[in-house]
């Protein structure tokens, strides 16, 4: 709490007992009362007056800042109403009212926007389930004609497949925990799914596929962790050059599995690299390739996090390697072991 400004709130309260002391001065003065006897009711009337005031600051700033302090422990700031005491003072009562109506209003705001948000991605699962039955039979359908056309049109239904996958996993990503099932499951397997999720398009871009030493098992959600996998081989080949390769590899570093997709494509600039998780964030290659959203990658990042799995990546200006970090649950291989 500011000195001045307190000092400024009750100025009018001051000017008060000035006029007081000095009406109370001449009056005794008027009444043949010595000058020490003035001086003296001054003094006095001065020094109860500065008691009185620093008192009530300090009492006022401790308060005041207890509830800021209170404030910003809050995570919703709204709710300050429900961890304040019930003030005494009439006038903090009627702020304090004011309070509880703006935190009825903000709850009930909020509830409505949750509502609809629910609904809404209801809706949005609901749809991508009902669509990918007509995109599986038109794979099927397509599958059974092989001829450069059908191919294309494959391939195509897999950026389709994609994208809805994309969709999807985005409703879910703020509920991650709902949706996963953590087990013992082998990389290698995840490594060869995904692959077999994009083979027209890996195919049809003629890449070059390398696994060297992906027999390493972790404890994850599979099916997320081949979404994530199918969103780095989709942008390694959108950021292609003309002879693509595609390397899976896992290392072990101390108590982390890593598994690593390395390419040898466009790379990514040094000042682009810190920002290719960031939600929207395309970069140099995103301005010459005009299909890049800026989503793959971030929904990535925001589902390995959810998940425990760290995320990196690194280029040199050409080529890129990505890389998942799965911890190794010691316990679990102590006990295994």
């Amino acid at each position: 709490m500011n000195g001045k400004l307190f000092l400024k709130n009750q100025l009018p309260v001051l000017l008060m007992n000035l006029t007081g002391m000095l009406a109370l001065v001449l009056f005794l003065t008027a009444n043949g009362n010595p000058v020490s006897v003035s001086l003296l009711v001054v003094v006095v009337w001065m020094a109860v007056i500065i008691l009185y005031f620093t008192t009530l600051y300090f009492t006022r700033k401790k308060h005041l800042c207890k509830l800021l302090e209170m404030a910003e422990q809050l995570e919703e700031k709204y709710l300050l109403p429900e961890v304040m005491e019930i003030p005494e003072r009439a006038d903090e009562e009627v702020f304090y009212r004011i309070l509880k109506m703006a935190e009825k209003s903000m709850l009930e705001k909020i509830g409505g926007v949750q509502r609809e948000r629910k609904e809404y991605k209801e809706y949005i699962e609901q749809w991508i389930h009902e669509v990918k039955t007509p995109i599986t039979a038109m794979k099927l359908l397509c599958e059974n004609n092989d001829s450069p056309f059908v191919r294309e049109m494959l391939a195509e239904l897999e950026n389709i497949n994609r994208f809805t996958e994309q969709a999807l996993y985005y409703a879910r990503s703020e509920h991650t925990e709902k949706d996963y099932l953590i087990r013992e499951i082998e990389l290698r397997d995840v490594v060869h799914s995904a692959i077999a999720d994009n083979k027209y398009l890996l195919r049809q871009n003629n890449v070059v596929i390398t696994a060297d030493n992906i027999d390493s098992n972790v404890y994850t959600d599979d099916k997320w962790v081949r979404f994530i996998l199918n969103q780095i081989i989709s942008n390694a080949v959108k950021y292609r050059t003309e002879k693509p390769v595609l390397r899976f590899f896992t290392v072990r570093e101390n108590d982390r599995i890593l598994l690593s997709v390395e390419d040898n494509g466009m790379g990514i600039s040094e000042s682009d690299l810190p920002r290719i998780f960031e939600k929207g964030f395309t970069g140099q290659n995103g301005r010459m390739i005009q299909s890049s959203t800026g989503i793959g990658l971030y929904l990535c990042k925001r589902l390995c996090d959810k998940l425990g799995i760290g995320l990196t990546a690194y280029s040199e200006g050409k080529g890129t390697t990505i890389t998942l970090s799965f911890h190794i649950n010691d316990f679990v291989t102590g006990v295994q072991g």
